[in-house]
């Protein structure tokens, strides 16, 4: 639970950063940027299955 709020703090940090500093946030677009995570942890599960599955 440490990790989370510490990652939401920290992104909170450099989205005020970036807004102050008038960057355009270091984000992609909300749909695409969640699926994109949610990909890569799907890509981890599958891919730890599979090596699960060829050890035994």
């Amino acid at each position: 639970m440490r990790e989370i709020i510490l990652s939401l703090v920290a992104g909170i940090i450099v989205g005020v950063l970036f807004k102050f500093l008038k960057l355009p946030l270091p984000a992609p677009p909300v749909l695409a940027g969640v699926l994109g995570i949610v990909g890569v942890y799907l890509g981890g599960v599958v891919g730890e299955w599979i090596l699960n599955s060829f050890k035994g």
